[in-house]
């Protein structure tokens, strides 16, 4: 594996290495990398917060307690998602085993008052709409950072080397395009 990635940090396995040898400063730099990609992945496999969240600590709890037995043989993150792949197996799993509902489960559940009304969902939708009609009209490479930053979480240093200028440039496209946002979206 790699010690540096394409611009020139520590590779995620440089990292983990490191701190599985006692660096503690390395986790930071490993956690900060995956933990939003990570829990956006478990809560889209889950649609629940609480439980995303729940599966976000476990999967996190289980590498801090492999780290000493860890190796390279992978890339960090297919050894990280495959940890978090595992626990969602045992969720799904355990569901199989729980109780059937109560028997007046329908009635219960039609005393809960639905957030979701028709105006509630029109509104949302043209919120949606506002902000995509926001985002096209903003020159095409502030919408490029805009999107990979806010999105693809990737750092400004990855946002530079994708689109092949500096960090400082990367940063004023990000000021610009969030200005503009702001302009046409008053509070």
């Amino acid at each position: 594996m790699n010690d540096a990635d394409a611009t020139g940090q520590p590779s995620d396995e440089a990292l983990m290495l490191a701190w599985a040898g006692g660096d503690r400063e390395a986790f930071a730099p490993l956690y900060a990398r995956h933990r939003l990609r990570l829990h956006r992945f478990l809560l889209r496999q889950v649609r629940d917060p609480a439980l995303a969240d729940e599966f976000f600590q476990d999967v996190w709890q289980r590498v801090v307690a492999a780290r000493r037995d860890w190796t390279p043989d992978a890339r960090f993150a297919t050894w990280l998602y495959r940890i978090a792949h595992n626990r969602l197996a045992d969720h799904w799993r355990a569901l199989q085993h729980r109780p059937p509902a109560p028997a007046d489960a329908d009635e219960r559940a039609a005393r809960i008052p639905d957030p979701d009304t028709p105006e509630r969902t029109l509104s949302d939708f043209e919120q949606r709409r506002r902000l995509q009609l926001a985002l096209d009209a903003l020159p095409p490479e502030q919408r490029e950072v805009l999107l990979l930053r806010l999105e693809q979480e990737l750092t400004l240093e990855e946002i530079g080397a994708i689109t092949g200028v500096g960090r400082e440039t990367v940063k004023s496209r990000l000021r610009y395009a969030m200005d503009k946002l702001r302009a046409r979206w008053p509070e």
